[in-house]
C-alpha cells in the first residue's frame, strides 16, 4: 500500500504536526512559547507604546482572527466581513451613546445583531461556492453599507460621534486609556483563546475536512453546509464582537467600518501573516496597523508601500509570515 503525506494549509506536514500532539489545552510546545510570547507582549505594550494604537491593533488582530477562522479552516472566501464588523460597530456606539446602555451590554448588543446578520447572510451565500461565495458575501455587504448611508440611526456619512466608553458594570470608568486597553486586550484574549478551541474541537477537524475535500467528508455521512454555516456564524459574531469593541475605543463608528476596502484589508492582514494558522493573523493584523500608523506622514503612498510588501510575501512567504516560519521549524503555529 502507498503511503503519502498530508500537509497543512501553513505547509507543516501533518506527521511533523503529530509529533506536536502531546499539548497542554491543546496548545503544542512551540505554541505554548508563541503564546507566552503574545501575553507578554500583551502586559507590557501599554506601558512601551501607545495604548489606543495597541487598541486598534488588537481589534483589528481579533477581526483577523475570525476572517482566519472562515478561510484558513474551511476554506471559505468571504469578501464581504466588512458588513459584520462595521455594524457591530454601529450597533454598539448607538446603544453606548443613544441609549445610555453599559459597554459590556452595548459590546453584546453589537455582537449579536452581527450574529443574527451572519445567520441571513450565511444561510444564503453558502449555497454556492468559490468564487460564487465570495461575490455573493461582497454583493450583501454592499447591501449593508448602502443601509448605512440611508439609515437615520448611523449618522451617514458623520457616523455615530462622540461614543462614549462609560462604565464597565456600571463601576469601573474606562475613560481613561490604560483601563480601556485592558478591557479591549480581555476582548480580544477571548475571542483567541475560543478561536483556539473551535479549531482543536471535533467540530474543528470536520471544518478541515471539509476544506480539503468535502464531497469525501459528505459521504461520511457530515452535513457540509450545516458546519459551513455555523463556521460562518461563528466567524461573522467575533468579527461583530472586533467592531464594536473597536467603536468604543474610538469613540466613532463611521462608514469606513463596512466599506468594501475593510474587507480587502482584513483579507491582507490574513494571507500576509499565515492563512489557516492560529498566529499568524495576530502578525499580519501587526504589520498592517503598524505600517498604517507609522507610515501616515506617507499619504496615499502608504497603499502603495502595502501592495508591494503584499506582492513581496506572496512570492518570498507563500505561507505567509508565521507559515514560513513554522514550515522552517517544522512546528505548527
Amino acid at each position: 500500500m502507498a503511503s503519502g503525506s498530508v500537509t497543512s494549509p501553513s505547509g507543516v506536514p501533518a506527521t511533523a504536526a503529530a509529533g506536536h500532539s502531546m499539548s497542554i489545552l491543546g496548545y503544542s510546545g512551540p505554541q505554548l512559547a508563541a503564546l507566552a510570547v503574545l501575553l507578554a507582549l500583551i502586559a507590557v505594550g501599554p506601558f512601551v507604546l501607545y495604548p489606543v494604537f495597541l487598541m486598534k491593533l488588537l481589534c483589528f488582530a481579533l477581526f483577523a482572527c475570525a476572517f482566519n477562522l472562515l478561510i484558513g479552516y474551511v476554506g471559505l472566501l468571504s469578501f464581504g466581513h466588512a458588513a459584520y464588523f462595521g455594524m457591530g460597530s454601529y450597533i454598539a456606539g448607538y446603544c453606548a451613546k443613544q441609549l445610555g446602555l453599559t459597554p459590556e451590554i452595548s459590546i453584546l448588543a453589537g455582537t449579536l445583531v452581527a450574529t443574527l446578520l451572519g445567520v441571513a447572510f450565511g444561510w444564503l451565500a453558502i449555497r454556492r461556492q468559490g468564487i460564487y461565495f465570495a461575490m455573493i458575501t461582497m454583493g450583501l455587504a454592499q447591501m449593508v453599507y448602502f443601509f448605512c448611508v440611508q439609515a437615520p440611526f448611523t449618522g451617514g456619512e458623520d457616523g455615530i460621534q462622540a461614543i462614549p466608553r462609560g462604565r464597565l458594570f456600571g463601576i469601573f470608568d474606562l475613560a481613561p486609556d490604560m483601563h480601556m486597553y485592558w478591557l479591549t486586550a480581555a476582548v480580544f484574549l477571548i475571542g483567541f483563546f475560543l478561536v483556539h478551541r473551535i479549531v482543536h474541537s471535533p467540530f474543528g477537524q470536520v471544518m478541515k475536512a471539509i476544506r480539503e475535500n468535502e464531497p469525501r467528508a459528505v459521504s461520511l455521512g457530515y452535513r457540509a453546509d450545516d458546519y459551513k454555516l455555523l463556521a460562518f456564524v461563528l466567524s461573522t459574531a467575533l468579527a461583530g464582537l472586533a467592531g464594536a469593541t473597536k467603536s468604543l475605543v474610538f469613540g466613532i463608528a463611521t462608514l469606513t467600518d463596512v466599506y468594501w476596502a475593510m474587507s480587502g484589508e482584513v483579507v491582507l492582514m490574513t494571507l500576509l501573516g499565515g492563512l489557516g494558522t492560529i498566529f499568524g493573523p495576530v502578525v499580519g493584523a501587526a504589520v498592517i496597523i503598524t505600517m498604517e500608523n507609522y507610515l501616515a506622514e506617507f499619504g496615499a503612498w502608504v497603499t502603495v508601500i502595502q501592495g508591494v510588501i503584499f506582492c513581496l510575501a506572496v512570492l518570498l512567504f507563500r505561507r505567509g509570515i508565521v507559515g514560513e516560519i513554522g514550515r522552517f521549524l517544522k512546528v505548527q503555529l
